[in-house]
């Protein structure tokens, strides 16, 4: 196997595993994809091919990330949601990351959610509604970033088979 192809191949396992990081927040993400978009342009050898794929993988990288952050951000205002409450949120999740395999980090990200904003509006139904608004709110960043990193992975394999084919 030669360096290009080597370079190539793990490229493509970095990308799926930064597709995945857009969904499984333990993982890198968009982050990844985009390094290894650098890495295949550098040193996959496929020329200005690779540069183009860069440019363009960049653009959804990028679209990708500074949306979810929007998207996300705006709904959890709109909802007067503070950044304490997401916080209390993600420790939980990583707790329940370690204690509970699998969907831990779900749960433990709602249930800290919702003990955060209970002790912040202390009406329970109030907690529920405003938790729910923000669980949503993060699905939707989620599911925005996960396409447009779809997306710039499949520029990448386009890229591949160009430069497979030239």
């Amino acid at each position: 196997m030669n360096p290009e192809t080597v370079v190539t191949v793990l490229c493509g396992l970095a990308i799926l595993v930064g597709v995945a990081g857009t969904v499984i927040p333990v993982l890198p993400g968009s982050i990844l994809i985009g390094l290894s978009l650098l890495a295949w342009a550098i040193w996959g050898g496929a020329g200005t091919t690779g540069w183009v794929v860069f440019g363009i993988g960049m653009l959804f990288v990028a679209a990708g990330m500074a949306a979810s952050a929007v998207l996300t951000g705006r709904k959890l205002k709109q909802h007067s949601i503070p950044g304490r409450s997401v916080m209390v949120g993600l420790v939980f999740g990583v707790v329940g990351m370690f204690l509970i395999p699998v969907v831990g980090l779900f749960v433990g990200f709602a249930a800290g959610l919702l003990l955060s904003e209970l002790h912040r509006t202390r009406v329970l139904g109030t907690a529920v509604t405003s938790s729910w608004a923000a669980l949503k709110a993060t699905g939707l960043g989620m599911i925005v970033e996960f396409g447009l990193a779809c997306l710039a992975g499949s520029t990448w394999v386009i890229g591949v088979w160009v430069a497979a084919a030239s």
